[in-house]
């Protein structure tokens, strides 16, 4: 496998101190300043119009689910529902909490819950994720503090997505301002509260002060926090450095390295569940031959050096995954997955019996590091496989695939909104939806059932069915869990997650 060196990065750090700005940021002000962006700003901050992670880590600060879900033990505790009841295979009661307020006073009751519950699973309204909320068919009312939710089928993960993607909006605000307005203005029930918003640039939040009721979320531990979005990684290196910033998690491994060696500051690599992996364009919907073909899809797994591409770009806690899911996920079986070890010559033979002996040229589409895709093209080449790389944004490539399908390959990955289910995942991807690049009715209905049944062995034999076609047929080659680099003040209490959500409110600082 061919790398590409990074040269000079301690000379590119001490530089972009330098440069950094003047910004105050640490303990002495109870403020906490982070950075995000590489991977582009937020769509919308509205939860339920985005797709984007640091997205998701505003979510959490700003608004709270009916369940928690304890990121370590994986346990589910109370949050602002306080009890719930299976009634019947498919509906849900839910005893709510008393005495919580929204952040403009609005008082938390059944009418917030119901509102959010039916607006986002009406498909009118457009959930930029359809996925997470179309299991739902209705919410109602019992009393001021009791609802039951009603499910379309029995959804035995259910709890996973009100534990995650399902934060709960005020019903009265909501309806009146809508995803636009609350895009501009969010109003939760969450830690932190909202002070201002420019879009691209700068979120600022203070302390809820109101988020005294017994949160498992625990209370905020700074009075202010205040988001920059820096798409250059250097940038940020360079604030942090000079103070302007107190932690960034997007970082190369190569600065994680060399910042950690600089006092008062620490920086690590911590392995998340987001999964990488890449797709092939096996349904044929963008017209591209070659990755129709079996043979073709098996070879270009036997050419790609998994195990080096992670011992040397991506390091840290990551390691080769060889299942469409997360491993710790529920369903997902390793047992079952068919393993394709590294071996350019068998690669070769059945290039050859495919019929391209000679090789082919081929479109490849990231939004992940180029290194990392140069580095799987040199793999290839090695092969007769001849690739042309397209780095885009997220959101753009996302949308090319979705609308127009014509990626015959391409490296992506998914966090699965951080749930532990692998439906949250392979069924995103593998039943026939926008993003699905196999179009399997098999494998499509062995995800149905194991996203429907109220019987754990019934769900775990359907996924291993489907995780063992997936990578039989190599509709994808799932490539590694990808990790997080941190960089930040050595006084702030900092703990990753392997969720992949920082959980900022909950970071203070040791000498307060």
């Amino acid at each position: 496998m061919t790398f590409r060196k990074f040269a000079g990065v301690a000379a590119s750090i001490a530089g972009a101190a330098m440069l950094a700005t003047s910004a105050s940021a640490g303990p002495d002000d109870d403020s906490l300043v982070i950075a995000w962006g590489s991977t582009g700003p937020i769509e919308n901050v509205d939860n339920y119009f985005n797709t984007n992670r640091t997205g998701i880590w505003f979510s959490r600060m700003v608004w709270d689910q009916l369940i928690y879900r304890e990121p370590k033990t994986f346990e589910y505790k109370p949050l602002l529902a306080t009890s719930w009841e299976l009634l019947n295979d498919t509906t849900w009661q839910f005893k709510l909490r008393e005495g919580v307020k929204f952040h403009n006073g609005e008082p938390f009751d059944a009418d917030d819950v119901v509102f959010t519950l039916n607006w986002i699973s009406n498909p009118d309204n457009g959930v930029k994720v359809q996925r997470n909320v179309n299991w739902i068919d209705r919410a109602e009312k019992v009393d001021r503090y009791t609802v039951n939710l009603h499910m379309k089928k029995p959804f035995p993960q259910a709890f996973e997505f009100l534990s995650g993607p399902l934060t709960i909006y005020p019903n009265e605000y909501y309806a009146e301002v809508g995803p636009e307005g609350m895009g501009r203005k969010p109003v939760g029930t969450g830690p932190m509260k909202v002070v201002s918003i420019k879009t691209a640039e700068e979120y600022v939040f203070e302390k809820n002060q109101d988020y005294t009721w017994g949160s498992p979320k625990g209370e905020a531990q700074v009075s202010k926090m205040v988001v920059r979005e820096i798409a250059d990684v250097q940038t940020q290196i360079a604030e942090l450095l000079a103070g302007g910033i107190d932690v960034t998690a997007d970082i190369s491994a190569d600065h994680v390295d060399q910042i950690g060696q600089v006092p008062g500051y620490k920086a690590l690599q911590a392995g998340t569940m987001r999964t990488g992996y890449i797709g092939f364009d096996a349904a044929g919907r963008g017209k591209f031959e070659p990755t129709t073909k079996l043979k073709v899809r098996q070879a270009m797994a036997h050419a790609i050096d998994r195990t080096s591409l992670v011992k040397n770009l991506i390091r840290g806690d990551a390691g080769v995954i060889h299942t469409p899911c997360f491993p710790t996920q529920f369903g997902c079986d390793a047992e079952a997955a068919v393993r394709y070890e590294f071996d350019p010559g068998k690669a070769k033979a059945l290039l050859a019996e495919a019929g391209y002996p000679d090789g082919f040229e081929i479109d490849f589409y990231t939004f992940r590091p180029a290194d990392w895709a140069e580095a799987i093209m040199g793999d290839l080449a090695k092969v007769g496989i001849r690739a042309t790389l397209t780095k885009m944004p997220y959101f753009a490539l996302r949308d090319k695939q979705r609308n127009e399908g014509t990626t015959p390959m391409f490296l992506m990955d998914w966090g699965s909104y951080s749930m532990n289910d692998m439906s949250a995942i392979t069924s995103h991807f593998f039943k026939k939806g926008p993003d699905d690049f196999a179009l399997d009715d098999e494998v499509a209905a062995w995800l149905e059932e194991g996203d429907t049944s109220s019987d754990p062995e019934v769900r775990k034999a359907a996924y291993r069915k489907a995780v063992e076609k997936i990578t039989r047929e190599v509709y994808w080659l799932p490539m590694f869990n990808h990790v997080r680099n941190y960089a930040y003040r050595e006084e702030l209490n900092f703990i990753p997650y392997q969720d992949e959500i920082p959980r900022f409110w909950q970071y203070g600082w040791a000498s307060s």
